[in-house]
């Protein structure tokens, strides 16, 4: 009697005993054969497959054992749709980070979290994003939940986006100072190198971002100056901008070159290099659209279409997507008396779709008074000048010259002969087409378009810019890089040293005090430059003798003869001191000057950084409604709809 009490009370005790748990992977029929340790797993999640890092392991943090229980949960499918529902707004940055928690990085069998400051500067610049929709911010991005800070250890699953992940190629250590790798860079190795360079020129150079593209890419400039990230008195800004379309990488690598040229000749000593920077402040932005290059690099070098990768993520031309101010300017042209300069942005502009990159430059023009620029282009091998667009709409091929003709000739002369091949006589080469012109050409006569970068340049700001067709190939192969670094080295340079032609000065009042957005006209030329803010301004201008007038809101205005001698290199200096004027003679000239800008601007509200909402984004849900017009997003779901997202009343 007392063994069987034995033996059943031994059954029940097996039968009670704990099942082994299952590690995913290892259920067999509610049953496990044995218990085995979780281990990493490649991602197969399709929105998260371009995460810095290759494999993830489950569950989850969510606890979401399997691949398909994930992609069936409505935290998947929100970060799959984010970037429509904000249309683009800090995306990809939110689909990475909610990547980073759902399918978390594994190494070593080992989950590592995402770091906090990551999450909560995310959510710092997009919170307001998600208010605009009427969408809670979503309770699996919850920085001191599911986050951890760097002493714990962690990672940023941003990284990629900053060029932080790829791996550099290990070069000697005793390569010469003056050793420059021609190949062609990827985004990671552009902004390592840019980095690299400005860490060996600490004291001339510094790298800052002015933007971010469509896809999430700092839009990375390096700059060299005696005090950098700083505009010093009466030193000019000069800016080169390359690879606005993708797949014209020449002049994205030719700036890369240059940007390590001039550090190293800096620290060498060549007093070329040393008067440029010593004189100037230089702002190098290799890659206007780095996503359309990675489209571009993807075919590979050699490749030379005329198509895949030159627009940008959003299939936008950049080179079309600038504000058409060239219309305005003919029909100002015909006003007497009417001012051909810092035309404001038409409202109707922002009824279209304005790329991320295009309002970073827009934002870019206005925070630096820049002076002269030049955006390198691929698949000829020319010079043009504004203006881009013709005088008259139907003429494809038609003079059209800015009141600045003269100079702008000029100037494409400076970098074209400073080129041995553009200068080059022979007409059976690459841009023989322009041998007869010098190898410069007016835009417009060579083929018109509107909604270009050198127009709005001109037309909305002090700028000068030019476009530089470096080459016939837009994605040539490596081995002629050495070749086209050298033939447009030095025309990089005779450029540059162009932004000290012309007149240069102060503007002030009686006590010494700066004016701040005075006029400075040139007699004849129906085309003012503005004073910057400590009241310094910089006029280009070729040699000659000129009444040049300055004037401001309030003041009189006083005018100068000057003379520039043909063989003056560096710009002259004329101050102007204006007294208060008893009463102003033109009250249109007076609203012109006190607003540059339209009262009403949407590019001012413009964050380039944290790509908050634009102004014409869609508001949240209308009085009356009881949901948000985004909750059809999650209609699939039945049940486990994402009640989470809805807001609290």
């Amino acid at each position: 009697m007392v063994l069987r009490l034995l033996l059943l009370l031994g059954g029940l005790l097996r039968a009670t005993k704990p099942a082994p748990r299952c590690e995913t992977g290892q259920e067999t029929l509610g049953q496990c054969q044995t218990v085995q340790k979780a281990k990493c797993v490649d991602i197969t999640l399709s929105s998260c497959t371009d995460v810095a890092y290759t494999q993830t392991m489950y569950p989850n943090f969510l606890d979401q054992k399997t691949r398909e229980v994930i992609e069936y949960s409505s935290e998947y499918i929100l970060i799959s749709v984010l970037h429509n529902l904000l249309q683009g707004e800090c995306n990809p940055d939110l689909r990475l980070l909610g990547c980073s928690v759902l399918a978390p990085q594994c190494e070593k069998d080992k989950v590592i979290k995402p770091c906090r400051h990551v999450c909560e500067n995310l959510k710092k610049n997009c919170l307001p994003a998600f208010d605009a929709i009427d969408m809670a911010w979503p309770y699996f991005l919850d920085c001191d939940r599911f986050f951890a800070g760097e002493e714990e250890g962690c990672f940023d699953p941003l990284a990629k986006l900053r060029g932080e992940v790829d791996v550099e190629e290990d070069l000697p250590s005793d390569l010469p100072a003056t050793f420059i790798q021609f190949k062609h860079h990827s985004y990671s190795q552009m902004v390592s190198t840019l980095k690299k360079t400005a860490s060996k020129c600490s004291h001339i150079a510094t790298t800052y971002s002015i933007g971010r593209s469509f896809e999430g890419k700092d839009l990375f400039v390096i700059e060299f100056s005696t005090k950098p990230g700083h505009h010093e008195l009466l030193k000019p800004e000069f800016k080169y901008i390359g690879n606005m379309h993708g797949n014209e990488v020449v002049g994205k690598e030719l700036l890369i070159y240059l940007a390590q040229y001039l550090c190293s000749e800096y620290l060498l000593g060549n007093t070329r290099v040393q008067a440029l920077i010593n004189n100037t402040r230089i702002h190098l932005l290799p890659s206007l659209n780095p996503d359309g290059y990675e489209l571009a690099a993807e075919e590979g070098a050699g490749y030379n279409g005329w198509v895949i990768g030159r627009q940008t993520a959003q299939n936008l031309d950049l080179n079309r997507n600038f504000p058409d101010l060239t219309s305005e300017a003919y029909r100002r042209a015909e006003i007497r008396g009417a001012r051909l300069d810092h035309i404001p942005i038409p409202q109707s502009y922002w009824w279209g779709k304005v790329a991320p990159e295009t309002k970073a430059v827009m934002k870019w023009l206005r925070s630096i008074p820049f002076v002269l620029s030049a955006s390198l282009h691929g698949g000829e091998l020319v010079v043009t000048y504004p203006y881009d667009y013709s005088r008259h709409p139907m003429e494809e091929k038609m003079f059209s010259p800015t009141p600045d003709e003269k100079m702008f000739k000029m100037l494409a002369k400076a970098y074209a002969d400073a080129h041995p091949v553009i200068s080059d006589r022979s007409e059976h080469r690459c841009g023989g087409n322009f041998v007869k012109r010098g190898g410069i050409i007016n835009g417009a006569e060579w083929y018109s378009f509107t909604g270009g970068m050198a127009d709005f340049n001109y037309l909305h700001t002090n700028c000068f810019e030019v476009t530089v067709e470096v080459g016939c190939e837009k994605f040539p192969l490596e081995e002629e890089l050495f070749t086209i670094w050298h033939e447009n080295r030095d025309a990089l340079l005779n450029y540059m040293e162009m932004v000290h032609r012309g007149i240069k000065g102060i503007v002030s009042d009686k006590f010494g005090n700066p004016i701040k957005n005075a006029r400075i006209s040139v007699r004849g030329i129906q085309h003012d430059v503005t004073t910057a803010a400590d009241g310094d301004y910089w006029r280009l201008l070729p040699p000659g003798t000129y009444i040049i007038s300055a004037q401001a809101a309030g003041y009189s205005r006083v005018i100068k003869r000057v003379t520039i001698p043909a063989k003056m290199k560096q710009a002259g200096r004329v101050d102007f001191v204006l007294r208060p004027a008893e009463a102003w003679p033109n009250k249109l000239l007076r609203r012109s000057m006190e607003d540059v800008y339209d009262p009403y601007d949407p590019l001012e509200l413009f964050d380039p950084h944290a790509q908050h909402r634009q102004a014409e984004a869609r508001g949240g849900s209308p009085p009356g409604r009881e949901k948000p017009w985004w909750w059809s997003y999650f209609s699939s779901l039945g049940l486990h709809k994402p009640l989470w997202l809805l807001k609290q009343r």
